[in-house]
C-alpha cells in the first residue's frame, strides 16, 4: 500500500493523483493488477472517499486505470501508455531540477559535472 504524504499548500486530490500515478508508472502495481477499493485507499490516505474517487476518476481519464463493473479498478495493461507517462513524469522532474539549478546560478557544464559524479561534491 502507498505511504501517502501531503503538502498543505496544494489540493489533496491533485497530490493523490500524482502519488497514485507515480505508484502505477513505477511498476509498484503491475499492469492488470486490481487496485484496493476506494474506501481502502481513502482509509490509507486518511481522506474522504469522495476525494479519493475524484483522484481515481482523473487516473481513469489519463487511461492509467480502468474500471470493471462490480470487479473494481485495475491498472492498465497498455505498457506503451505506462512508458509514455513514465517518460513524461521524468521529463517534468528534470525540467524542475534544471530550473532550480539555473535559479542558483549553476551553468549546464557544472550541472553535468555534478551529475557525472553521482551528486557527490566536486
Amino acid at each position: 500500500m502507498i505511504n501517502f504524504k501531503f503538502d498543505s499548500n496544494r489540493p489533496i486530490y491533485i497530490q493523490l493523483v500524482e502519488q497514485l500515478e507515480l505508484y502505477i508508472i513505477s511498476g509498484k502495481v503491475p499492469p492488470g493488477e486490481r487496485l484496493p477499493s476506494v474506501r481502502d485507499l481513502a482509509l490509507a490516505a486518511k481522506v474522504n472517499p469522495n476525494t479519493m474517487q475524484r483522484a481515481l476518476t482523473e487516473l481513469e481519464d489519463l487511461k492509467l486505470i480502468y474500471t470493471e463493473r462490480t470487479n473494481g479498478k485495475f491498472v492498465t495493461t497498455d505498457r506503451k501508455r505506462l512508458q509514455k507517462h513514465r517518460e513524461k513524469f521524468a521529463t517534468s522532474k528534470i525540467q524542475t531540477f534544471l530550473a532550480e539549478m539555473q535559479s542558483l546560478g549553476i551553468d549546464q557544464p557544472t550541472i553535468l559535472k555534478i551529475l557525472s559524479k553521482g551528486g557527490k561534491k566536486l
